[in-house]
């Protein structure tokens, strides 16, 4: 089996799970024996391009002839068996997906974010959920916000190519909906289940889980969207000390929020920014990880690293995080068949009662609970007190839905369905 894998890398200076999602997924593909074909751009190289090549980028998300002429010679001289497209963005375009069905080959997209519909990708905006662009022909809401890179311009040319290309996204194979959240969007798109597939990323082994530590892990992007001021408002209803520690890990703007908590509780500590290493040992310090973020976050990679130490995971019911908990499996397809259920992704409902605590639902792998900080303050102490119950659980659905060679075989056999025969 021959593939393409088609993406534009985010640039370097803004680490990109994307990125390091697409090199591990190749190299998954490489070890199972899949001949890939990379064909990569960088926003990197953007400022070193010729003048000539710099004055077509304001129309290379709509159309990029470079990329058009180097993909048409690849698929002339390879004949790959699938194109898979994971970022157009600014360098390839969509136009590769009407490039490689003029040669005959067919189309996979792993859909990371909204962008199908909204300019950001996110469905946020000004500190809150934003879907204002949803089912409009043209996304003229993201041009008066500015939602592209903060330009009233580059948002216009943005929201056009999102017009122009409708159809090119209603003609894509298969679409790689990460999560039954990201499902409900391709649907709402005009997507028909058929030519759906939830599969989500994977990440590498990391063996044997260490026996769960103590108090909370919150790691990632220290960004509003992130929902740190939600966890801090919830943590300081509770006395000092009652929960355990709380350890924050990562940078970004909102680094001032967490280094003033720190110094005015005890039970707060701010770890900075992380390497591997950090990573794996501030995780095996923790029991329970913390997943807070107010926007409808797609797959953030530190649940599936939270599930492979064996850690639970307490979240809000936004975007993906409950598909990764596992309180979303009612919805959960087998294998790597259409995407099952309908409607918004809203995990399984409320639990029953009245109250902050009726708000709270428990998954195979952890909580979800409504960005409220009466509801999360309400469930840190559950989720301290079932942290250990749950490890193994957490462990084992890493196993079972999230490890490697899961992931590639689920992959290879969405390959397999659109391949076309022998020649």
């Amino acid at each position: 089996m021959k593939i393409v894998v088609a993406h534009n890398r985010y640039r370097e200076a803004q680490p990109s799970g994307e990125n390091t999602i697409v090199d591990a997924e190749i190299a998954q593909l490489t070890a199972a024996g899949v001949e890939v074909l990379p064909f990569l751009r960088s926003s990197d190289e953007i400022p070193s391009m010729p003048k000539t090549a710099k004055a077509l980028l304001p129309i290379s998300p709509i159309y990029a002839p470079r990329a058009q002429q180097d993909l048409a010679r690849l698929l002339t001289e390879h004949r790959p068996d699938v194109l898979h497209l994971h970022n157009p963005y600014p360098l390839l375009s969509p136009w590769v997906v009407r490039t490689a069905h003029r040669h005959g080959v067919p189309v996979v997209q792993t859909v990371h974010n909204y962008r199908q519909v909204c300019s950001s990708g996110l469905y946020f905006r000004d500190g809150m959920i934003c879907q204002d662009c949803r089912g409009r022909t043209l996304g003229v809401p993201a041009v008066v916000h500015r939602c592209y890179r903060g330009s009233r311009a580059q948002s216009a040319l943005m929201a056009t190519t999102l017009a122009v290309h409708r159809g090119t996204w209603q003609s894509v194979d298969r679409f790689i909906a990460l999560t039954s959240a990201v499902a409900d969007h391709l649907r709402d798109y005009g997507i028909p289940d058929s030519r759906i597939v939830v599969k989500p990323n994977g990440i590498p082994d990391p063996g044997t889980p260490t026996p769960p530590g103590q108090g909370f892990l919150f790691l990632g992007r220290l960004s509003p969207e992130k929902g740190l001021d939600l966890l801090l408002e919830a943590w300081r209803r509770h006395p000092d000390g009652a929960l355990g520690p709380l350890r924050v890990a990562g940078d970004g703007e909102l680094r001032p929020l967490v280094e003033a908590a720190a110094a005015e509780r005890a039970d707060v500590t701010y770890l900075g920014p992380l390497d591997r290493a950090g990573v794996r040992a501030a995780l095996a310090a923790s029991a329970v990880v913390l997943a807070t973020s107010t926007w409808h976050d797609v797959l953030p990679t530190v649940i599936i690293e939270a599930l492979a130490s064996g850690r639970p995971v307490l979240g809000t019911a936004l975007g993906g995080i409950p598909y990764l908990v596992g309180a979303d499996t009612s919805r959960e397809p087998a294998g790597t068949g259409p995407a099952a259920g309908t409607g918004p992704a809203a995990g399984t409902g409320p639990a029953a009662g009245t109250g902050p605590a009726a708000g709270i639902q428990t998954g195979e792998a952890g909580w979800v609970v409504p960005p409220e900080p009466a509801v999360l303050a309400a469930a840190l102490p559950l989720a301290s007190a079932g942290a250990a119950a749950l490890a193994a659980s957490a462990r084992a659905r890493y196993e079972r839905t999230f490890h490697p060679d899961v992931v590639t075989k689920r992959l290879i056999d969405v390959y397999a369905s659109l391949s076309r025969p022998p020649r």
